[in-house]
């Protein structure tokens, strides 16, 4: 606590105010209700979404695309429709978003009382809904902007980790909820292939349910998209949480390297995901890492090297990741 007390003194600019609770309490409410109607509806959620359409022609194309904005308001008032028929739609929602944002908040709350015990200004969690439909998960998470410069590559490391930490600790929990309550965790719904990830087969085998046709439950969907921002925040690139890590642990020279070799490898692997996997989504992940790669890391005050409990910490958090990570999350059932 005192290396950043040395830097910077907390004062009343860095306590959030009324104002900014409110603010930052309507992104998380909007959230919630964006995760809620997310769990409700494909691909998490019980209700098909998908539009039914097949046009043979640029015509018929045209049409459909153009069509599209009534076509959205009609999915979602029909989902409003089956929720008032089938009240239950509403609560294996509200289990979804209610696991999903406990993890993310965790997650950014780690951040946060990390950034608090350094003395390090940084703003409450910011949450990023998006509407129905766009975003699978009703939300793209969460974020803290730090608003003053790092004191110490500790204190860049203890941060960076803090986050990851806490979220993982907070999904054990709800995974192993997931893969208690359902008997039923096929990892194929609606045509979409859920790649699972070693925690996840880890707690499937030790647990040994019996597994059987059908889908999985909230709460191990829930699970399932917090390792995946697990995974994604560790990758060792720019300012994710794995780049601060990195630049901590090995410096400047190395934290530019990795996130070369991160993105080269991710791109390679996102076109064998397509033709082998027919797996779209690490295209995705190479694009961001394509972007992260570009940005520069922040130097903080004081360079002096980790500890070697900071160290060991590391490979933890590297053994995190490697339990988190798929490089191909989603893939799609496609027949030629």
């Amino acid at each position: 606590m005192d290396d950043g007390a040395q830097w910077q003194s907390e004062d009343a600019s860095m306590v959030p105010t009324w104002r900014g609770y409110l603010r930052h309490g309507a992104f998380l409410f909007l959230t919630f209700c964006t995760a809620t109607f997310a769990g409700m509806i494909f691909p998490f959620g019980q209700v098909d979404t998908l539009p039914d359409a097949d046009p043979q022609s640029w015509a018929e194309l045209a049409n459909f695309i153009f069509s599209l904005p009534v076509k959205y308001v009609l999915l979602i008032g029909g989902v409003f429709e089956r929720v008032a028929a089938d009240p239950g739609l509403l609560f294996y929602g509200l289990c979804f978003s209610t696991s999903l944002l406990f993890i993310l908040l965790a997650h950014e709350l780690g951040h946060y009382i990390a950034c608090r015990i350094y003395r390090v200004d940084a703003t409450l969690p910011y949450f990023i809904p998006t509407p129905p439909m766009v975003g699978p998960a009703g939300t793209f998470g969460a974020f803290i902007k730090i608003r003053s410069p790092m004191p110490s590559r500790k204190a860049v490391f203890d941060i960076g980790v803090a986050g990851p930490i806490a979220g993982f600790v907070a999904l054990i929990p709800v995974l192993i909820l997931g893969v208690i309550t359902s008997p039923i965790l096929q990892n194929i719904y609606f045509g979409i292939q859920f790649s699972k990830p070693l925690l996840v087969q880890f707690f499937e085998s030790l647990i040994r349910i019996e597994m059987q046709q059908g889908i999985g439950n909230p709460f191990y969907f829930a699970a399932w998209v917090g390792l995946l921002v697990t995974a994604l925040n560790l990758i060792p690139s720019g300012q994710l949480d794995g780049g601060h890590a990195i630049y901590a642990v090995f410096g400047g020279g190395v934290h530019r390297w990795t996130g070369r070799i991160a993105f080269a490898v991710m791109a390679v692997l996102s076109i064998l995901g397509w033709f082998i996997f027919s797996s779209p989504s690490g295209f995705l992940i190479a694009i961001l890492l394509g972007v992260m790669m570009r940005i520069k890391h922040p130097r903080p005050y004081d360079e002096t090297p980790l500890d070697n409990k900071r160290r060991l910490i590391a490979v933890l958090v590297l053994l995190m990741f490697i339990l988190s990570f798929v490089p191909f999350p989603l893939g799609l059932e496609i027949e030629f």
